[in-house]
């Protein structure tokens, strides 16, 4: 019997997952995937919004500016990179300009601080880089980029540590109560818990039938990227957005927290909740957006195309609330979800406070990770200790990235440690240079199949049925 059930392992549910991890409590987190991050969460933009998009007075104001405000702690503290860069809306003509006054009012109204609108000849200043026919901006300082799939899997891992299980593979089936008691009926066994959290992304609203809740609707939204090298990562310095529509905040341009730039996305409705595929039409429109905001644009420079999928609510806003006794809704989080999650986390454990859950607060909550540092970033004294203690940090696997033999075996054996070669890629980037896992890979599946005393054709790549090797040729 648990206390509390979270349905979802992306950044929500992990989120969730973390603060609940401060109480004295048995907590579980149930992921239909084989890792954290696997749905949205890992092709996300990596934006942590200022807070000026969305309407005043509802929910996505209110955790967007709460969200962004605690974002540099929270990363600090479980050592993920963040980045304050900053963010320009572009107008091109008189009517852009129209919508981003209106954008800096309702900025206003949410609380978002240091904004201002900005002339061509300031914005150029500050992004040579930007199209000639840019006429003004929105410049929102507080704007940052962090890593989506780095900090999902950091909060899991801390709260893990702090004692919550998760168990992945698991599907939910069927959801019922029997007296006061939540029974879950998953694909992996039955599971009973007195409260429960729907933080099941693109599945929330089959959650949300499963509980009796009222009736709401996810409209899966895909949007497409493209990745460049990080020959092309200073191109521009902050994020870079058009004028938003009603399909969502437009294509941008943006920096990584590790120095790749990246073009996207759009947004198209599909009927597949969890189609991640990449088209050609798809391609070229993102592409042809980025050229409206930013000039050279090197398009050998690609290294890489992706998908993800938003869980788009019909409400128009994130669902947040109480479907039946001791159970909540956090669904339909799309954009800003990413910034909105820290914040959402402990709104939704005071929900849970209000429904008759107690809390008491760990005297000995572990609130940081140990041993996260990557070699490469080492200082030479701590480069010079971690060879000492281990010579597995003395052989490159990833030539791109400079990644160890040594940090591949560290992102295994961490709490809920790697299992795939896309979770080894996650966790410490291996294979995420040029050349894509060309060099590296080969020798990732070794180290999996090493460590976890598996064959080598028992290795996926991402998704259960991925496999890699079919057999031996000679």
């Amino acid at each position: 019997m648990f206390d509390v059930i979270i349905i979802g392992a992306g950044i929500v549910g992990v989120s969730i997952a973390r603060e609940l991890s401060r109480y004295d409590l048995k907590c579980l987190v149930i992921e239909k995937s084989n890792d954290v991050a696997n749905g949205s969460t890992k092709a996300n933009s990596g934006i942590v919004h200022a807070g000026y998009d969305a309407k005043e007075g509802t929910l996505k104001a209110k955790f967007n500016v709460l969200g962004s405000q605690m974002y540099e702690e929270v990363c600090k503290e479980l050592d993920v990179p963040y980045k304050r860069n900053g963010s320009l809306v572009l107008a091109f003509d008189d009517e852009d300009m129209k919508q981003i006054e209106t954008l800096y009012e309702r900025g206003l109204k949410n609380g978002v601080k240091e904004l201002a609108i900005i002339d061509k000849n300031t914005v150029l200043s500050l992004e040579p880089n930007l199209q000639e026919n840019v006429v003004g901006a929105l410049y929102a300082k507080t704007a940052a980029i962090v890593s989506p799939f780095e900090l999902a899997i950091a909060l899991a891992e801390n709260a893990n540590e702090n004692g919550v299980e998760f168990m992945f593979n698991t599907k939910v089936n069927r959801i019922y109560k029997e007296k006061d008691c939540f029974i879950i009926e998953t694909n992996n066994g039955t599971f009973e818990s007195m409260y429960l959290v729907n933080a099941a992304g693109l599945f929330s609203d089959e959650i949300n039938d499963m509980l009796g809740g009222e009736k709401f609707r996810i409209i899966p939204r895909r949007g497409e990227y493209c990745l460049f090298d990080k020959s092309a990562g200073n191109l521009v310095t902050r994020t870079i957005f058009q004028p938003p529509s009603n399909r969502g905040k437009g294509i941008l341009v943006a920096p990584t927290v590790h120095g790749n730039l990246f073009v996207g996305p759009n947004a198209r409705e599909i009927d597949i909740r969890d189609d991640v595929s990449t088209s050609r039409e798809g391609i070229e429109e993102i592409i042809k957006g980025g050229n409206r905001s930013v000039k050279n644009l090197n398009l050998r420079d690609i290294i890489t195309s992706f998908a993800g999928v938003r869980a788009t609510p019909s409400t128009g806003d994130f669902v947040i609330n109480i479907p039946t006794k001791n159970a909540v809704n956090a669904a339909g989080i799309e954009s800003p979800g990413l910034t909105a999650a820290v914040a959402i986390a402990p709104y939704i454990v005071n929900l849970l406070e209000n429904q008759g859950l107690r809390l008491n607060k760990k005297a000995a909550f572990i609130n940081k990770r140990k041993n996260t540092k990557l070699f490469i970033n080492m200082t030479e004294d701590e480069k010079r200790n971690a060879l000492h203690e281990n010579n597995l940090y003395g052989r490159i696997i990833c030539r791109c990235e400079h990644i160890t033999e040594g940090d591949i075996v560290n992102a295994i054996k961490r709490p809920l440690g790697a299992r795939t070669v896309d979770g080894v890629k996650r966790r410490v980037r291996a294979g995420m240079g040029r050349c894509q896992g060309g060099f590296c890979m080969p020798r990732v599946v070794e180290i999996l199949s090493r460590e976890l005393n598996i064959p080598m054709t028992e290795i996926l790549k991402s998704e259960e049925g991925s496999y890699i090797l079919t057999g031996r040729t000679k």
